[in-house]
């Protein structure tokens, strides 16, 4: 990984508040349905082609390879100011056309420019996703769940600053993209850095991360309650910029764990990797005997059972060869880091890819129609609705970070059995979409947006068990493209034609559909896709296993001394 690695206690807490802000810029995605009908309006769209604009939003905020690659080579900073840059060009070029500043822009310019801007997604997420799951890798799964919980609020913090500071207006909200998300980008990012980890369990440390997890809880609560409150009430700016200014407080919360260790600092173990001189030279002395059992030794026949298969040829190089050579030309196993042509031979990275793609990518397809879904259901306005998605959507993926982090060690139960779980209550929630009862809608939304949430936060701790933190950047953005996918084939190609074609039945010179037939093929067939979903990610649970029997055997993840800094 590139840059110096900052050494102490509080950098990675300094750089997990900052990455809080920095995951709340990343949900730019989420503010497509508030400027989208600014956008047909402005550029005279009909609701198929804004439908693939909607596509070219998740597109971009999904196609992070590059941002994978680059994450690597470069420095956090450097992938954060790429953002940024995007942030600039993307929305600023759809500011210049929804507020008629320039006229007769070409749909693929406009296309591009939404996949530009979104993109700033995929660098933010990736630039701080990445360095702190390398700065606490004994709790990847608390980690991403806290991380990606930011990005689930990000769409409540939009539609607060929307509908309340920014009255509604599209092009106010533009301008907000274009010009403060670098703004914020460029503050945090000499904060996002790479720390040395500490390298064994500490209290203390899930004290912090359950005060993060929180606070986090309570800014959300607060961020549904702010919402319901600008929407029903007729509120004064005065007061509107007070609720807001509690919001920001809120979002300043994690920045109390650094200033607390700093007010009340405690004795350091001598267990962190940054330490140096005696602790690296007696590391470097007992090299024979330390670097051999990676595992407890109560945890060694469970390493034998996990790679029994794996070790197969390697027996046999080992007598053919000797120890020695066996060492240099093995495979990894999972588990290890491997490099991306590796893991792409693999049939659990399939597995995995295909479950997270069946899950979001039908949820994607929910998330993106969701506004018509509730006009064809007869509600006037869509606002609650969404931020019920997004309130739910955020308690799912904080929820999945630190439940399955539990259960991983506690049970050794695999991550990807959550996901399963999860794509069960999705079909309930479609099938109870396409029935059409009465007083379900709210509830269906709710069931939905936190099982879509669950995905995010179970796949994210799950590709870096499996397949290391070395090339952890590429892997994570790689499964992040189900979400585009997911939104071409099953929102664009499937949900756009139907609603569509229930429109022409109804008024053939209208493009609005009502009544529950707009949806209900498309409901029936997502319903479909997550019991595979949920066969896939039973088959994957039962195959990884052994790798999670021999990743927690000890009560706590072991960390192989290649994945460090």
């Amino acid at each position: 990984m590139a840059g110096a690695v900052k050494v102490g206690s509080r950098p990675p807490w300094v750089g997990l508040a900052a990455a809080v802000w920095v995951q709340v810029a990343a949900g730019t995605a989420y503010t497509f349905p508030l400027y989208s009908h600014a956008l047909k309006k402005a550029m005279g769209y009909n609701q198929q082609q804004l439908t693939m604009l909607g596509v070219a939003n998740d597109t971009g905020e999904n196609f992070g390879l590059v941002a994978g690659v680059i994450c690597n080579r470069l420095p956090p900073w450097f992938v954060l100011l790429v953002g940024a840059a995007c942030c600039f060009l993307g929305f600023g070029t759809l500011w210049s056309a929804v507020s008629l500043t320039v006229t007769g822009l070409p749909y693929w310019l406009l296309w591009i420019a939404i996949c530009i801007g979104t993109n700033s997604s995929a660098w933010f997420g990736t630039g701080v996703l990445v360095t702190n799951m390398r700065n606490f890798p004994l709790s990847r799964g608390t980690v991403a769940g806290i991380l990606k919980g930011y990005v689930g609020l990000s769409a409540a913090v939009y539609t607060g600053l929307y509908t309340g500071v920014l009255h509604s207006s599209s092009t106010k909200l533009l301008v907000f993209l274009t010009l403060g998300l670098p703004i914020v980008s460029l503050a945090m990012m000499y904060f996002v850095r790479p720390c040395m980890p500490s390298l064994e369990e500490d209290s203390l440390e899930q004290c912090h991360f359950m005060f993060t997890q929180i606070s986090s809880i309570v800014l959300g609560l607060y961020l549904l309650a702010y919402t319901i409150l600008v929407d029903f009430l007729p509120l004064t700016d005065s007061v509107i910029y007070i609720l807001f200014g509690i919001m920001i407080i809120f979002l300043l919360a994690p920045l109390a764990i650094p200033i607390k260790m700093t007010i009340f600092p405690t004795k350091r173990k001598n267990n962190v990797a940054s330490d140096t001189g005696s602790t690296s030279n007696q590391l470097t002395e007992e090299g024979s005997e330390k670097k051999e059992p990676l595992l407890a030794t109560s945890s060694s026949n469970n390493l034998g059972n996990a790679q029994e298969n794996d070790d197969a040829s390697d027996v046999d190089m080992l007598l053919a060869e000797g120890e020695g050579a066996v060492k240099k030309k093995r495979r990894p196993k999972r588990g290890d880091d491997f490099e991306f042509h590796e893991a792409l031979v693999k049939a659990d990275f399939w597995l995995l890819f295909l479950a997270y793609f069946l899950g979001v990518g039908s949820g994607v397809t929910v998330l993106n129609n969701l506004a018509q879904i509730g006009v064809s259901y007869g509600l006037d306005d869509t606002t609650i609705l969404l931020c019920l998605f997004s309130f739910c959507n955020f308690v799912g993926r904080i929820s999945a970070g630190a439940v399955s982090e539990h259960f991983v060690r506690s049970r050794m139960l695999p991550r990807p059995i959550w996901m399963a779980c999860t794509q069960v209550v999705m079909v309930v929630a479609y099938l109870l979409y396409a029935s059409a009862i009465n007083g379900t809608l709210y509830a269906s939304t709710a069931m939905l947006g936190f099982c879509y949430g669950v995905q995010f936060s179970v796949m994210v701790p799950t590709v870096s068990e499996l397949f290391g933190l070395k090339q952890f950047g590429l892997f994570y953005n790689f499964m992040l493209l189900g979400n585009p996918l997911g939104a071409f084939f099953f929102s664009g190609l499937l949900a756009g034609y139907v609603y569509d074609t229930e429109a022409a039945k109804q008024d053939p010179t209208s493009s609005t559909c009502l009544g529950p037939n707009c949806f209900r093929l498309t409901f029936l067939f997502l319903a479909g896709v997550c019991g595979l979903g949920t066969l896939l990610s039973i088959i994957l649970s039962v195959r990884i296993r052994p790798v999670y029997q021999m990743l927690y055997a000890s009560g706590s993840f072991r960390l192989p001394q290649n994945s460090l800094h």
